[in-house]
């Protein structure tokens, strides 16, 4: 499975942003799906992740009710919906995939993008 990340860039506080991830291959719709994000000088955190089903999600506290995960998986299609933004949200964000349910840990998830970078002003 290959990722591809899009639709970061500069954003004002209180703005939205959609960030969208392209999957290839064809198992894409049985994958696990996750969104992490590494703010500079921090490690990678766990965001939100959705079940291969999409009915079942899972946020971090900080995220809640201000972020959405959904999928596509007609389109191999990832997105995170990030409403109310808060320079605390300033990162990378990267999405990952993995063939099991594997939760929130960063380092249970076999296959990466490359990052889409937001910044939010104050």
């Amino acid at each position: 499975v290959q990722l591809v990340e899009s639709g970061g860039g500069l954003v004002q506080a209180g703005g939205s942003r959609r960030l969208s991830c392209a999957a290839s291959g064809r198992t894409f719709s049985t994958y696990t799906m996750g969104w992490f994000r590494q703010a500079p000088g921090k490690e990678r955190e766990f965001v939100a992740i959705i079940d291969w089903t999409g009915g079942n999600t899972y946020y971090e506290d900080s995220v809640k009710g201000r972020f959405t995960i959904s999928r596509d998986n007609a389109k191999n299609m990832v997105y995170l919906h990030m409403n109310s933004l808060i320079p605390e949200d300033t990162a990378v964000y990267y999405c990952a995939a993995d063939p099991d349910w594997v939760g929130p840990e960063a380092g249970e998830y076999d296959y990466w993008g490359q990052g889409t970078r937001i910044t939010v002003s104050s």
